[in-house]
């Protein structure tokens, strides 16, 4: 793809998280499984179903822009799933684990926000303020998605991989 554009470098960012939200559609439940925390659990399946109406949303903001749909091979969402993956693999503290998926899902969230922000950005700045409200829409949930995880974090699930005391299940 040639950059000639705004539009163009906004499109490209677009299929991008598509293909992104896509991979996580296929990563949230493997990460529901390995939690252990019941807390935890519940948070990483609202946000699947969250992620599951943010391609949605997406294939709105490219039916308005009169563009078909299409991914993007996102490395850097592969590369934090595949991060993920591994602490589903590791043995060891359940609570330790659940801590670990916790910090695997606020990178998630992070990248997250930082591609719907700048999405969002430009379409503010090429006037598209449809677009650029569905994607603030996404936007705000990926920052509660975020806020929830550091919650349960910092409420139990850090404290309980402190002690090794398994409480809270």
């Amino acid at each position: 793809m040639q950059l000639k554009s705004l539009e163009s470098l906004m499109l490209d960012e677009l299929n991008d998280i598509y293909d992104a939200e896509k991979q996580l559609t296929k990563a949230l439940p493997k990460m529901a499984k390995a939690a252990s925390s019941q807390k935890l659990k519940a948070a990483f399946q609202e946000h699947l179903e969250q992620t599951e109406n943010h391609v949605k949303r997406l294939e709105q903001v490219f039916q308005q822009m009169g563009v078909e749909a299409k991914e993007k091979p996102c490395k850097a969402m592969k590369g934090l799933i595949e991060e993920g993956d591994e602490i589903i693999r590791h043995k060891g503290d359940p609570d330790v684990k659940d801590a670990a998926l916790i910090a695997a899902g606020n990178r998630v969230e992070h990248y997250e926000m930082a591609a719907y922000g700048t999405v969002r950005t430009y379409a503010q700045v090429l006037g598209n303020n449809e677009a650029a409200k569905i994607l603030q829409q996404t936007l705000d949930e990926e920052g509660a998605a975020d806020k929830k995880l550091t919650a349960l974090a910092e409420s139990s699930i850090n404290l309980e991989a402190a002690s090794g005391s398994g409480a809270g299940r």
